[in-house]
């Protein structure tokens, strides 16, 4: 949890006490932080349907596109280590509302039409969009008896997905019919903003103690020494990495440009699969961790999870469209990319208790630096495979095998970290014992 983490955390007896019943302040600003963890992952897919669009508005080559829109995780990369060291340093009450402010920001400036603002309000996006889930599961440790936190916690990502799913499905026929794209990151803009208001009226102060005000600024930093001196931790990022990006570089940049050039689907349909992959992921995220818990057994679940990912990669780059329904592959890629959110509970478990809350946010510096570079290095692929030509299947199935290789990576990445099941926890009891 993250507030067990840096010197802000509270006393055991006032751990004690929360954990006995609800507080409403705090659920009533969790509320308003899931709207903005729904708000950033919505913006995060967004441009994955106006590809078109941003490449004659901002004159760009595919690389360019998918260079800009991958700014985004530059920054989301490296405030998510500076999020969760500010809510325990400082609490919610101003932090939270700063990032949906720059959330928001980020959003006007990107729907200005040039591309130099573009780029700023891309990098204030990811930085805003960085105290999104590090917020809510703040938060939801404030708010939730400790015997709800996880359910509240999986009911939050889902939520977040579910944003992702929306900025495919909603944004195509909003900036094809009522507004333009341009109007649409405004008007994002002004109501995140209005919700950064409200946030700062409901959220209540955490109080701060001694030691909180005594430590250095950098002090709060200090246990990610710990947890990134850690191979585990290593192997559990670049591991949920590798399983983020068919959804996170594949499906929210490239997926619908796929459909279209590659398989000369029409636009409203291809927005229309496209989304399958994050409502799939919603739908499989608390179904495989749900799983992962009952079996006792993390990795198993997580290699097939895995598995799933890559048939389902496969399914879609190289099998004739006829083969599957429609909606099929691409539900079951998100389905069993849900198995990525596996190893942000074995990095907390390979880690000591006292650095729990930096685990969190070191496997979201390490997953989305690994998307932020990524990004443009597929912009790049795909450009010198078709020789800067209108892109084709043949272009989209050579560039996709990397992807699909990554997924390969990841189980055998999978393969070495430590099983930190209940299962692995009662044998190892045994042995002691013996």
């Amino acid at each position: 949890m993250i507030y067990d983490t840096h010197p802000s955390s509270p006393t055991p007896a006032a751990s004690a006490s929360r954990s006995e019943g609800l507080h409403p302040a705090f659920l009533i600003a969790w509320v308003f932080c899931l709207i903005f963890y729904f708000a950033q992952y919505a913006l995060r897919s967004a441009p994955g349907v106006m590809m078109p669009e941003l490449t004659h508005a901002f004159t760009l080559t595919a690389l360019g596109v998918s260079s800009l829109v991958g700014l985004y995780y530059y920054t989301y990369s490296l405030f998510a280590l500076v999020a969760g060291a500010l809510l325990d340093r400082y609490g919610a009450k101003y932090v939270i509302p700063a990032g949906v402010a720059m959330l928001a920001a980020g959003a006007v400036l990107f729907g200005g039409g040039l591309v130099t603002g573009a780029e700023g309000g891309r990098l204030l996006q990811g930085a805003g969009g960085a105290f999104a889930f590090t917020g809510a599961v703040y938060l939801a440790t404030h708010g939730f008896p400790a015997r709800y936190l996880a359910t509240a916690i999986g009911f939050t990502q889902c939520f977040g997905m579910l944003g992702g799913s929306a900025g495919q499905l909603l944004v195509a026929p909003l900036i094809h019919g009522p507004i333009s794209w341009e109007q649409f990151w405004f008007y994002s803009g002004i109501a995140i903003l209005c919700v950064a208001v409200l946030m700062l009226i409901v959220t209540p102060a955490s109080p701060s103690t001694t030691s909180d005000r005594q430590s250095s600024l950098w002090s709060m930093f200090a246990p990610y020494k710990t947890v990134l001196s850690n191979p585990q931790s290593y192997l559990c990022g670049i591991a949920a990495g590798l399983l983020f990006l068919p959804t996170t570089i594949g499906d929210m940049i490239w997926g619908v440009d796929f459909l279209r050039d590659g398989l000369h689907i029409g636009y409203t349909e291809a927005v229309m699969r496209t989304s399958m992959v994050p409502l799939g992921w919603v739908i499989g995220c608390p179904i495989l961790g749900y799983l992962a818990d009952h079996l006792g057994r993390r990795k198993p679940v997580l290699i097939a999870g895995a598995i799933l990912m890559l048939l389902a990669t496969l399914a879609i780059l190289y099998l004739p469209p006829r083969i599957l329904p429609p909606y099929l592959a691409g539900f079951l890629l998100g389905f069993g990319s849900g198995a990525a959110m596996i190893p942000y509970t074995m990095i907390k478990e390979v880690n000591p208790d006292r650095v729990k809350g930096s685990a969190t946010g070191a496997i979201n510096f390490l997953v989305f630096t690994l998307s932020a570079v990524t990004a443009p290095l597929y912009g790049w692929l795909l450009s010198t495979i078709s020789h800067g030509a209108e892109l084709n299947l043949a272009d989209f199935q050579l560039a996709g095998a990397a992807g699909a290789v990554g997924i390969v990576i990841a189980i055998v990445l999978a393969s070495f970290i430590r099983e930190t099941g209940s299962k692995a926890k009662q044998i190892s009891a045994v042995n002691m014992e013996y």
